[in-house]
């Protein structure tokens, strides 16, 4: 019997919706003392520790006792030399949810820093998936998504640079496991506006649109090249940044989505692949890594059974797993 979870789609939605307001005033404004540099040297904004202090607040005043795996903590905040991130942080969680002192702000960061339990229940989120998208001023997307027992059961996606409905801009993709993928203006109340949503419907696979990112160092974009030839694939790929992708295939505007190994070794975070693969799932499409195997997220904040993503309108999917395998052979 299929579960209720209308409660939980409207959580995650809100609370997505309220972290896309911080984002977008921030992208606005976005100057150079905004951002900080993770050991790994990829940016950090103050709309990253921002969205993900609204997320976790609004889940932990309806859901108190559930966990949360985000990407980030507040460890640097709270360093003396980040006092003006600091400041803005605090002052765009207050701009949302009113009157909060510093250390709360900080405190709801830090909720995300939950270990997953691979038997349990747990929500994990990007705050901001594709930070250099965001810096641009092009892609990025909120990704929040609820696991149970290493299943992921629903999905929020907020884009609020994608094309929305009736020609507005931004969209919240929302699936939850078994009920299908449905589109929502990134302003609004409740479920009001919902449109299902569909992956296209060809079956041949010269005939897809390839999605890739942005960044040539999170996916092996010559490999995607080689895949298109053989497949006969001649129309330009679209390029974006983020979980956005996982939207474009989801409502047709793209057939196929690559994110082809750059090393051997390694593997996909959680948070970047889950609310993702369920909107592309429930919207008639297939998400598989490149051995084929369906993504496992019950092996801790990475897919650490899973090599590669492939995701497509399910219709072409064996062709393009096919493909990928015969082009990355040599190298596995």
């Amino acid at each position: 019997m299929q579960q209720d979870r209308t409660r939980e789609l409207e959580l995650a939605v809100a609370a997505v919706r309220q972290a896309a307001q911080v984002t977008q005033a921030v992208q606005r404004r976005l100057v150079t003392a905004d951002t900080l540099i993770k050991k790994d040297r990829s940016p950090v904004t103050v709309a990253d520790f921002a969205s993900q202090a609204v997320v976790c607040h609004a889940i932990k005043q309806v859901l108190p006792n559930d966990a949360i795996v985000g990407e980030e903590d507040a460890h640097a905040l709270r360093q003396a030399d980040n006092a003006a991130v600091r400041d803005a942080v605090v002052e765009q969680v207050r701009a949302v949810v009113g009157q909060a002192s510093p250390e709360q702000v900080l405190s709801w960061v830090d909720c995300g820093g939950a270990a997953p339990d691979p038997q349990g229940r747990f929500w994990t989120l990007d705050p901001i998936d594709g930070t250099k998208g965001f810096l641009r001023g092009e892609q990025y997307a909120i990704a929040l998504a609820l696991i149970e027992q290493g299943r992921v059961v629903l999905g929020v996606l907020g884009c609020p640079n994608l094309p929305g409905t009736g020609g507005s801009r931004g969209v919240v993709m929302a699936a939850v496991r078994g009920t299908g993928t449905q589109a929502l203006p990134l302003v609004g109340r409740g479920l009001a506006g919902a449109q299902k949503v569909r992956v296209s419907s060809i079956d041949a696979p010269d005939q897809a649109r390839f999605c890739e990112s942005v960044e040539s160092s999170h996916s092996d974009q010559g490999q995607s090249a080689r895949v298109a030839g053989l497949l006969g694939i001649t129309a330009e790929p679209v390029r974006m940044d983020s979980q956005a992708k996982y939207a474009a295939v989801a409502r047709g505007e793209a057939s196929i989505y690559l994110r082809l190994p750059t090393r051997p070794d390694y593997r996909e975070c959680i948070w970047d692949h889950a609310a993702g693969a369920i909107v592309v799932e429930e919207a008639g499409g297939r998400v598989t890594d490149v051995a084929g195997r369906p993504l496992e997220f019950s092996h801790g904040k990475r897919l650490e059974q899973n090599q590669g993503v492939i995701a497509t309108n399910a219709r072409i999917h064996d062709a393009v797993l096919q493909t990928v395998q015969a082009v990355l052979q040599p190298s596995t």
